[in-house]
């Protein structure tokens, strides 16, 4: 089996009782990439979340690497990144205070000279020392970037990563996510958007 592989088995997730989407099954290994779409309501971003474990499936089994979770949650938590509509930014923190907050807290080691070019090619560097709190919803943005341009983990999960940035933002995103599929990352995303990251994206639409 592939050393990068996510594989899902008629998972589902309930809300209130009520099942979201029909059971889902599906494999993700490295090198490719997958768009989570369907209706809005449909379970996109309750399906992400279940599977990082920040909510629970209601039923299914979910392994990373041929183990089960939550057995193989520790191992897991180091190779995911998640990013929905909440960042996880705090205001009173600035921009480079952020990054390297996040990266401390997801035991990652990281250099400031690196953060500062993460920052830099996320258009922010005049902005890195200023509050979260003084900048935009799309510069927001841009700081959760920084921190996924310098993510290890292995596994993207992103929930409509595209909202709230300018063209050439959207541009310089897509092509960020082209390298790390290339560099046999995994990548599991929702999006509105028509984004196109190449031949090596596959489909899958959550069913009421």
């Amino acid at each position: 089996m592939n050393t990068s592989c996510l594989q899902v088995q008629h998972a589902s997730v309930e809300r209130a009782g009520r099942q979201l989407f029909a059971p889902v099954s599906f494999e993700l290994q490295a090198g490719q990439a997958l768009h989570l779409q369907g209706d809005n309501g449909s379970g996109k971003t309750s399906l992400l979340r279940a599977l990082c474990g920040l909510s629970p499936l209601s039923q299914g089994v979910v392994r990373w690497c041929g183990e089960a979770l939550p057995a193989a949650r520790q191992a897991f938590g180091k190779d995911v990144f998640y990013l929905g509509h909440a960042l996880g930014l705090k205001d009173e923190l600035t921009a480079l205070e952020n990054l390297q907050s996040a990266c401390a807290v997801a035991g990652q080691r990281l250099h400031s000279e690196a953060a500062v070019l993460a920052l830099q090619a996320q258009g922010l560097g005049k902005r890195m020392h200023l509050p979260l709190r003084v900048l935009s919803q799309g510069q927001k943005r841009r700081v959760a970037l920084a921190r996924l341009q310098v993510s290890a983990a292995r596994l993207w999960l992103l929930d409509e990563p595209w909202v709230a940035l300018d063209q050439a933002a959207q541009s310089a995103l897509s092509s960020m996510l082209q390298t790390h599929v290339a560099q046999g990352g995994l990548l599991l995303f929702t999006s509105h958007q028509a984004q196109a990251l190449g031949d090596a994206v596959s489909v899958l639409r959550l069913q009421p």
